[in-house]
């Protein structure tokens, strides 16, 4: 699992203990000579630099004061679909998806929630890939986001014992009601045509969110905060 770390003393002694830091973020304009060189040591160690502002630091902070550092330590961020596989958690597959900046905000919503990555199916060029990567904040530096092909994907994590549970508007059963817990990926389709019967037809569960309006969906990126949010609680 990722984890954070705030303050120069817990970097430096994770770095000591050679613990997996990958990103230390900084304020690239009030840094002191103590965390200058803190950011000398982790580079040459390979750790990703981000020189941010005052007030990146506020908003990445967990406490009311602001760090004078803040590092992630965790898994490599880059895996190809096997080595993601193995490390047993939950992905999200986005099928299909026609939007880049549902798939930003998408790719967000799972690192925050704790997953360990998200896979897109997706036909994007490059523009569009640069909009996803501004849309997730960062996001997609820490947490792996890999473009696959859902057949492909369906096959390899139904092999590494990967149950597979749908979003759709079809679904009987509320997320509250199926187990979201351990190895999972959780599938949601295209945002005009949802996901494909062939597609559905080989998933273990199909959950739908309870409407009560007159607009009949939810926005991708709100269904899926819903059901990341539900999966945290279970994990607890």
């Amino acid at each position: 699992m990722r984890r954070y770390l705030a303050g120069s003393e817990a970097i430096e002694r994770a770095l000591a203990a050679g613990e997996p830091v990958r990103v230390l973020l900084y304020d690239r304009d009030r840094a002191s000579p103590a965390v200058q060189a803190l950011a000398t040591r982790a580079q040459a160690s390979g750790v990703a630099l981000w020189r941010g502002g005052t007030g990146d630091l506020r908003r990445m902070a967990r406490a009311q004061q602001a760090p004078d550092a803040i590092a992630m330590v965790g898994p490599e961020p880059r895996p190809d679909l096997p080595a993601l596989l193995r490390r047993r958690g939950a992905l999200w597959l986005l099928d299909r998806a026609a939007y880049p900046s549902n798939v930003g905000f998408a790719i967000r919503t799972a690192e925050v929630s704790g997953c360990e990555g998200v896979i897109v199916d997706a036909d994007f060029n490059h523009e569009q890939r640069s909009r996803v990567q501004h849309v997730s904040m960062g996001a997609d530096r820490v947490m792996p986001v890999l473009w696959e092909p859902t057949a492909t994907v369906l096959v390899a994590a139904a092999r590494a014992g990967y149950r597979l549970i749908a979003l759709e508007d079809s679904g009987q059963r509320a997320p509250w009601e199926v187990d979201l817990t351990g190895p999972v990926v959780l599938l949601v389709g295209n945002e005009r045509t949802g996901l494909a019967a062939e597609v559905l037809s080989r998933c273990d569960a199909v959950v739908r969110l309870p409407m009560a309006g007159f607009v009949p969906s939810y926005n991708l990126q709100a269904a899926l905060s819903a059901v990341a949010l539900e999966r945290l609680r279970q994990s607890a």
